[in-house]
């Protein structure tokens, strides 16, 4: 053989092995790139988000129609008022936190006037600082009321938060609806049902299989203008979509069960932890499947959120129907506690939904919808561990074959808690991670791969995203090349 092929031979074999080295570092950077299923990356199997969402039409024209005829002087103010009002609506203090306060107030004023004056008129004194201390009470404690709600209120309430509020509950069935697709429900309830915008809700994402959804809310009149809503503000019209019922009342019997369940923005009405506690309780015996829980997007409302959870996941009746234990489905990719309530200062976890309002006159045409929710599943150990295993469990560790929520067994998915931003080369992503903790990742195509890098460009608030974990000695600037 020749020099030259010989010369020839050692370049190839030197190139060959130069590529099949940077071939083995491709892939350990690109684990499981199977994880789209054949899906384009803007489609990934953790995409939840909606685009802007319009009410069904059908509902939209009855709305015009009821809040037309009701002839209500000043409604859009009224309007505004009332969404003022309830976003910045808080818990009612608990009796034993404001006697505690009033104790120490009354001791911080005691302990100031006996370092000035020590010869005082004890009994006159007193009086003196009982009144100060009723005086600040009432200036620095919330005055929690109850919403009574007639048919006027309750227009005014479909004019403001009709659109809103479905745009929540829907983006947070979509959570279901995607992620679990053998999920047919046939029974609904609804609790705290008002104007009916769980049912619609549930029927535009199932209405083939739901055959019975109950409502459950204690008004009379807002059950009245959810049957008009219903049928198209027609008395004698059918309804939109039949063996739809409205109740003032839950169902009696602990072991009649629904599919699936749903509690929007009814929470926060209840006044004292007590009850809050014992209605979560009884939604979840009534659950079969999943248990859908949203509120306002504040700090309120996701602490709401967060006592209910934490009820469900740590605490135990006294009397158990279904021993099916409780595990959380959305949005956590954790069943600790949340970490944001350990941040300073405490920031809410919340997610938004653009949507159409209804175009009334002084509304906007788009608004964005920011809210919380949490869902909770009695599946067992199928969804929610497969959705929610973290990098700690192995990667390498199996899954049952009858997981259908369509995220990757062997890949790490974490929660978006933050607009996701894209820059050159690099998109930084703020995640809530399996492990409990909140985690502002870079995501770069040399550090987690390419598919993992377009998936999370392509991501937004609120989805999911592959989390891969870097080598160490691949740490790199942010804006280095594909």
């Amino acid at each position: 053989m020749s020099l030259r092929s010989i010369s020839a031979c050692s370049l190839c074999h030197r190139f060959l092995v130069v590529k099949l080295r940077g071939m083995s570092t491709a892939a350990k950077l690109q684990p499981h790139t199977d994880f789209l299923k054949g899906e384009p990356h803007r489609k990934h199997p953790g995409v939840t988000n909606l685009k802007t969402l319009r009410l069904p039409e059908k509902l939209q024209v009855a709305a015009r129609s009821i809040i037309h005829r009701a002839q209500i002087k000043g409604l859009d103010v009224k309007a505004q008022n009332l969404v003022d009002f309830l976003w910045s609506r808080k818990r009612k203090v608990e009796d034993g936190a404001l006697r505690q306060k009033a104790l120490n107030l009354e001791r911080e004023l005691w302990s100031k006037v006996t370092e000035k004056h020590r010869d005082v008129d004890e009994q006159l004194l007193e009086e003196r600082i009982q009144k100060k201390v009723l005086s600040e009470l009432r200036r620095t404690t919330y005055h929690w009321k109850q919403l009574k709600f007639d048919e006027e209120l309750g227009v005014i309430y479909m004019a403001a938060r009709l659109a809103g509020g479905y745009a929540a509950v829907r983006r947070a069935l979509n959570e279901i609806k995607k992620r679990d697709e053998s999920f047919c429900p046939e029974s609904l309830l609804d609790f705290g049902s008002g104007l009916g915008t769980v049912a619609w809700a549930s029927h535009s994402c199932w209405p083939d299989s739901l055959k019975e959804m109950v409502c459950v809310d204690s008004s009379g009149p807002m059950n009245t203008l959810a049957e008009r809503l219903l049928k198209g503000d027609n008395e004698k019209e059918e309804p939109h979509f039949k063996h739809v019922y409205f109740r003032q009342f839950l169902p009696v019997s602990p072991k009649v069960q629904f599919d699936l369940v749903v509690s929007a923005f009814t929470l926060s009405e209840l006044p004292r932890a007590v009850d809050r506690e014992d209605a979560v309780f009884t939604l979840w015996r009534k659950t079969n499947r999943y248990l859908v829980l949203v509120e306002n997007g504040t700090k309120e409302g996701h602490q709401i959120l967060m006592e209910a959870r934490d009820t469900l996941l740590n605490k135990q009746e006294k009397t158990v129907h279904d021993f099916r234990p409780a595990s959380t489905f959305a949005p956590c990719p954790h069943e600790m506690m949340c970490p944001k309530l350990n941040t300073d200062p405490v920031l809410p976890c919340n997610f938004q939904q653009r949507y159409h309002t209804l175009s009334l006159p002084g509304q906007i045409c788009h608004l964005t919808e920011k809210f919380s929710y949490v869902i909770l599943t009695r599946t067992g150990s199928k969804v929610s561990a497969g959705l929610n295993r973290g990098l700690d469990s192995g990667l390498d560790s199996g899954l049952d074959s009858g997981l259908d929520s369509g995220l990757d067994s062997g890949l790490d998915w974490a929660r978006l808690i933050a607009p996701v931003l894209p820059r050159t080369r690099h998109v930084h992503c703020r995640m809530c991670c399996s492990d409990g903790q909140l985690q502002h990742v870079v995501v770069t195509p040399r550090k987690h791969g390419r598919d993992v890098y377009r998936c999370a460009r392509s991501s937004d608030w609120g989805d999911q995203v592959p989390v891969v974990q870097i080598r160490d000695g691949d740490e790199q600037s942010g804006s280095e090349e594909p």
